[in-house]
C-alpha cells in the first residue's frame, strides 16, 4: 500500500513544522509550503493524497483562493481548510472544501479529519 502523502499550506512555519511532525508521526508523509508558490505547481510536484490548507496566507493570499485554483483541476482531492477562526464557515468559496478544522494545539481534530478525508480519497 503506498504510504498516504498529505500536503500542508500555512504561512505560518511553526504551524508548518507542528503538523509535520506530527502526521509523521501517525506515519504518513508530509509536504508542506508556505502558500507563496502556484499550488497547482506545487499539487503536480508532490502528488498529495489529501491537502490541509490554512485559510489566512500572509495578506493578501486566501487559502479559499487556492481552494478555487484546486478545484478547477481536480474536484476529487479531498482538502481540509485549517483556520484560527470559524467565521469562514459562512464564506461561499468554502463550501468547496471537504472539511473543516479549527486550528489549535491539540492536533486530535485535524487527525480524525485526516483519516476521514483518506478514507474518502480511497487511501
Amino acid at each position: 500500500m503506498n504510504q498516504a502523502k498529505i500536503l500542508v499550506v500555512d504561512d505560518e512555519k511553526h504551524i508548518r513544522m507542528l503538523y509535520r511532525e506530527e502526521l509523521e508521526a501517525e506515519g504518513y508523509a508530509v509536504a508542506t509550503s508556505d502558500g507563496e508558490e502556484d499550488i497547482l505547481d506545487v499539487i503536480g510536484r508532490e502528488k498529495p493524497t489529501i491537502v490541509i490548507l490554512d485559510i489566512k496566507l500572509g495578506v493578501n493570499r486566501s487559502g479559499l483562493d487556492l481552494l478555487q485554483e484546486i478545484r478547477t483541476q481536480d474536484q476529487q482531492i479531498p482538502v481540509i481548510l485549517s483556520t484560527a477562526y470559524d467565521s469562514f464557515q459562512h464564506d461561499l468559496k468554502s463550501i468547496a472544501a471537504d472539511y473543516y478544522v479549527v486550528k489549535s494545539v491539540d492536533l486530535s481534530e485535524l487527525k480524525d479529519k485526516v483519516r476521514m478525508a483518506l478514507t474518502k480519497a480511497g487511501a
